[in-house]
């Protein structure tokens, strides 16, 4: 069980999707009442359940479970979870909601892109939530938590259903994915290597700039990334974020009309972050850095090539 204390009551827990440190969730203590940020696939729910009990909680007292977005890496254990949790609420943003009372469309949409056995493998049968044990803020809605308000800001631009959530002890905020992606096995002396994610099928360039923007705009001390962990500076990393939204924004109008534009796409993403990296200080070999970003680059690529194809 990789279980980690951050401070401010609040716990990472690595859901084990794909490999280790690739997605968390969090959980958070707050006089008695618990929250648990995103809920990973159907393996990561009794990871979290071990998890309460290892911290002296108990399943009771679990308040909310809240996903950022229906992404399955965030969102494919609720159903499951919430049968475990009888006092928990699910909080999920507008237009995720009813695919959580009735995940049918989003488990078939999600057996196409993957194919079935792979589906089954990784998910499994995504189960529904009763209406009556949702609830889906508002923007700007609140929630207490114990002593602590979470503050829920909808910030589409990765996925129109996404909200981060700020949370006032940490002064952070969960961010989802809309504030990018921060491997450890990247980080070095320079700090977090932070680029975006572009995926399928609702990336959205200029929500996803003003997104970040609303958040650094609350002058934040901390982002709480589901890929992956606790991050501080958030305002120099937004200054890097921001404008490489544009770049790949330019790099996929250059290869609008291409032959094989996935495959050109794909690679072009690959020598940009490798280019990048190049100058990072890191103790790992060319291989071992493009297995750290293979996925999300081909993620990228493939939610670029179907904004092109919407756009233009």
């Amino acid at each position: 069980l990789n279980l980690e204390d951050l401070g401010f009551g609040i716990s990472l827990l690595d859901t084990t999707f794909q490999r280790p440190d690739m997605a968390a969730c969090y959980i958070i203590e707050d006089d008695g009442e618990v929250a648990i940020i995103e809920t990973g696939t159907k393996d990561t729910v009794p990871l979290i359940l071990t998890s309460l009990l290892q911290q002296g909680l108990s399943l009771s007292q679990v308040k909310y479970v809240v996903v950022t977005h229906i992404h399955l890496d965030h969102a494919g254990g609720a159903g499951r979870l919430m049968i475990e949790l009888p006092n928990a609420t699910l909080v999920v943003h507008e237009k995720g909601a009813r695919h959580m009372v009735d995940p049918s469309k989003l488990q078939a949409a999600a057996t196409a892109v993957y194919g079935k056995a792979e589906f089954d493998k990784t998910y499994g049968d995504l189960l529904p939530i009763d209406e009556s044990r949702i609830t889906v803020p508002k923007d700007e809605g609140q929630l207490t938590l114990g002593g602590r308000t979470l503050t829920f800001l909808d910030t589409p631009g990765h996925a129109n259903h996404h909200f981060c959530i700020h949370d006032s002890i940490s002064n952070g905020f969960f961010t989802g994915d809309t504030f990018g992606l921060a491997y450890r096995e990247l980080t070095s002396d320079k700090g977090p290597f932070i680029f975006p994610t572009t995926t399928p099928v609702q990336f959205n360039p200029e929500a996803l700039k003003n997104s970040i923007q609303r958040m650094i705009d609350r002058n934040p001390d901390r982002m709480f990334l589901t890929h992956y962990g606790m991050v501080e500076n958030p305002k120099n990393l937004a200054e890097i974020l921001i404008p490489q939204v544009d770049e790949l924004v330019d790099m996929a109008l250059g290869l609008k009309d291409e032959d094989n534009r996935l495959q050109k796409l794909n690679d072009t993403m690959m020598s940009w972050l490798m280019e990048r990296l190049k100058d990072w200080n890191l103790d790992l070999s060319e291989d071992e850095i493009k297995n750290v970003i293979r996925s999300d680059t081909f993620l990228n690529a493939q939610g670029l090539d179907v904004w092109l194809s919407k756009a233009n």
